[in-house]
């Protein structure tokens, strides 16, 4: 890797959950459900800052008793975070991910030094009912040449998992895949990835 890429002393996880708060309580199911090594990108936008950073931190101890590699999103730094999604002051030794819906939204990511673009919806998802998805193949496509390792959001679990590792992704992320199945039958409003 390139020093603007500089290698990572953990490796990194081909199996993401992206949290939010219309996950409620399923949350804390689907973080039992990760396997260990796998990633966690805590997003949680809306909630009140004071209780974002405590969320973050009850987050952080199951992640450390489970190896789980937890980032935030957004741009208030969370104490014991591992890395960064999007832009942001990082922490040493950090990981930065970034979000890539488009060509230049990963060239962005490749230019802000990213060690992994989330590439994103792939298929279509309850997350953003209405977006058209890349597809498998124009996804690969958006982001090859890049030299990054790639995860497919948008739409995902296991089975698309293993199809879109063919086509070079390092891995997947999702929200419902991880959660209850009764939960996954539930409308959910979109919120920004």
């Amino acid at each position: 890797m390139s020093a603007r890429h500089p290698a990572l002393p953990i490796p990194l996880p081909d199996r993401w959950l992206m949290t939010d708060e219309r996950m409620g309580d399923d949350l804390w199911r689907s973080l039992e459900a990760l396997p260990r090594g796998a990633g966690v990108v805590f997003r949680h936008f809306g909630t009140a800052l004071p209780a974002r950073r405590m969320l973050f931190a009850r987050i952080l101890r199951l992640a450390r008793r489970k190896g789980l590699l937890l980032i935030r999103a957004g741009s208030e730094r969370m104490a014991g975070e591992m890395g960064v999604h999007g832009p942001g002051r990082m922490p040493a030794g950090g990981i930065r991910t970034w979000p890539a819906h488009s060509r230049r939204e990963a060239v962005a990511g490749a230019r802000a030094g990213a060690n992994l673009i989330f590439v994103s919806p792939i298929f279509p998802t309850r997350t953003h009912p209405g977006t058209p998805s890349l597809g498998p193949v124009r996804a690969a496509l958006t982001t090859n040449r890049l030299g990054l390792p790639r995860i497919a959001l948008g739409g995902m679990n296991a089975s698309h998992g293993r199809r879109l590792a063919r086509l070079g992704f390092h891995g997947w992320a999702a929200i419902d895949a991880w959660q209850q199945p009764n939960r996954r039958d539930q409308k959910r409003k979109a919120v920004p990835i």
